[in-house]
């Protein structure tokens, strides 16, 4: 195999990897914030701590900062909050523009260490306190095993959080 085939496959297997815990993140987000009452967004622990609304629409400024990131362009979000159902669906459809662009093969202009090192692990750590806020709230989120989950990239999305049998 030619050096540039060997780079490029294992480019391709980071990319998949990085869409990986793209849709984990969704997941992870989706099991925290839905199904929390309109109230939730607004729930303190303390003066100054940041609110569940203002921590999801810090989530949706990494998503979409990430998007730009891979585009080339450094930007630094920082939006207000929106009413809870509306930044649950900004989330949603950050991640989908997100792995939009990772599943296009379009080129990425930053490493995909640096997504995951970054603001892709930030976003985790934020769906985290998203969690432990509504067990504090008292409205803790329904209990997951999130190592049998069916995570596919791609395939979270608000809608498969709602689905019945």
């Amino acid at each position: 195999m030619a050096e540039s085939e060997s780079m490029s496959s294992a480019s391709d297997v980071k990319r998949e990897l990085l869409r990986h815990v793209v849709a984990t993140v969704a997941y992870r987000g989706g099991v925290a914030v839905l199904d929390a009452p309109e109230n939730f967004a607004a729930f303190r622990v303390s003066e100054t701590a940041r609110t569940p609304g203002e921590i999801l629409a810090h989530v949706g400024d990494l998503l979409e900062g990430s998007l730009h990131l891979v585009r080339g362009e450094l930007v630094y979000l920082t939006s207000a909050p929106l009413p809870w159902g509306e930044e649950v669906a900004r989330f949603f459809s950050a991640v989908k523009g997100f792995d939009s662009y990772l599943a296009s093969g379009a080129p990425l202009a930053c490493p995909v260490e640096k997504l995951i090192q970054g603001p892709v692990g930030d976003a985790l750590t934020h769906v985290g306190q998203i969690v432990l806020l509504r067990r504090a709230a008292g409205k803790p989120v329904r209990a997951e095993s999130y190592f049998t989950a069916e995570i596919v990239a791609g395939g979270v999305t608000e809608e498969s959080f709602t689905k019945t049998d």
